[in-house]
């Protein structure tokens, strides 16, 4: 309530800044746009104005402005369609008009604070070789509190549900569902659900954080649990449609996460405000189009929250055997079936090196012929899933292991 207040107040100052950096190319016309490398005082202040008006959050979620892919030789038509809807998430389907059966993949988003776009990059990579579906999670300020809790284990019963939607699939996990993930697919093999997916990548995800723990693992493990909900839930203000809902929000999520990296933060806007002044408008649109994106955030239900921190990060209940699903055990041993690729980033500060590739040891019912584990050097966290390095070196390996189990 005292962020929406803070930000409430600071809303007329971002306009002001707004309205005169939209109108400074009109009051002094050829001044702001012709560039030359110069900072002038005038592009000085009218860049100044730029990034007080850009200093909030948003909290809509941006689309994903993926309209052609390349398919062969031809750009063909992307359609984003609701294949399914639940009060919590969609599953969205990048559809394509072509004759030719690819494999299917759901991509599966992580709930952190930020919305599904953050894998734009990762989808418009998958797109031209698959066809993608993934979970579209909604803000959980904007689902009313009649439809309910939503805990781990709603979050693994929609990901059951989306694979029985799209049939005998590939599913990739980004991040902190790659826990959800892998118990979906224990609970599916264990039910010997004809949906069962022919291959499960997990990329960058916390399976075992008890494996050369980082900065996030420290900071879970720091408080009880108690001090979480004291301190870091909140009410939806009334104002929203999910009006007095207990969530984690998405600007707390954020500000830890950006503390975590501050100067890079801090230079990124230093870099922004210099390329605004000087005319550099290609260096300055990528930074922008990168905060755009980073400074969306999205509420988390308070109970899908604190079970996370809880289950995954002190209890570590997956790698210790003891995560349950509606009341009944979670078995990895059961999963014969789907092929397991593992990804990690050898500079990842979030998800350490060695957290993820502890899942082959869970699946013990695998033949070693249909495990698979990459470890790509020079990546960070995101360097795992978007990027130059995604593109060009672990999405051909995560193409050719999809190809190989379909």
């Amino acid at each position: 309530m005292s962020y929406q207040a803070s930000n409430d107040l600071l809303d007329p100052f971002r306009a002001l800044a707004r309205s005169m950096a939209d109108a400074l190319p009109q009051l002094a016309p050829g001044h702001i746009e012709d560039g030359g490398g110069q900072a002038t005082w005038l592009r000085s202040f009218w860049a100044g104005c730029q990034i007080v008006a850009r200093s909030g959050m948003s909290h809509k979620r941006p689309g994903f402005d993926i309209h052609t892919v390349p398919v062969g030789n031809r750009e063909v038509p992307v359609t984003e369609e609701a294949l399914l809807r639940t009060p919590f998430a969609t599953l969205l389907h990048f559809r394509k008009p072509i004759e030719t059966v690819q494999p299917k993949v759901l991509l599966v988003a992580p709930m952190s604070g930020h919305f599904a776009t953050l894998l734009r990059g990762t989808v418009k990579t998958l797109l031209p070789e698959h066809d993608v579906y993934l979970t579209d999670w909604h803000n959980a300020r904007d689902v009313p509190l009649d439809h309910g809790r939503f805990g781990l284990d709603e979050y693994v019963e929609h990901l059951i549900s989306f694979l029985e939607e799209i049939g005998p699939a590939h599913v990739i996990a980004v991040c902190q569902p790659c826990v959800q993930t892998l118990a979906a697919v224990a609970v599916m093999a264990e039910q010997k659900n004809r949906a069962q997916p022919r291959s499960m990548t997990l990329m960058a995800g916390p399976i075992d954080t008890r494996i050369n723990p980082g900065k996030v693992n420290e900071m879970a493990c720091s408080k009880s649990i108690d001090w979480f909900e004291r301190h870091l839930i909140a009410d939806v203000p009334y104002r929203y449609p999910g009006a007095r809902r207990k969530v984690y929000p998405g600007f707390v999520q954020l500000m830890s996460f950006m503390s975590m990296n501050m100067e890079r933060h801090i230079s990124a806007h230093t870099d922004l405000f210099n390329s605004l002044a000087k005319g550099d408008w290609k260096k300055a649109d990528t930074i922008k189009a990168f905060y755009d994106e980073y400074l969306s955030v999205s509420d988390l239900p308070a109970e899908f929250y604190l079970e996370t921190v809880r289950t995954v990060f002190q209890e570590h209940a997956l790698a210790r055997g003891t995560l349950t699903y509606k009341g009944k055990p979670v078995n990895p041993a059961t999963i014969r079936r789907t092929a397991l690729l593992t990804v990690e980033g050898e500079r990842d500060d979030i998800c350490p090196v060695g957290q993820t590739v502890a899942a082959h040891d869970l699946l013990p019912g695998l033949k070693p012929y249909m495990k698979r584990h990459h470890l790509q050097p020079g990546a960070g966290h995101y360097g795992v899933f978007s990027g130059k390095r995604w593109e060009g070196q672990v999405f051909p390996l995560v193409r050719d292991f999809i190809r190989a189990n379909d």
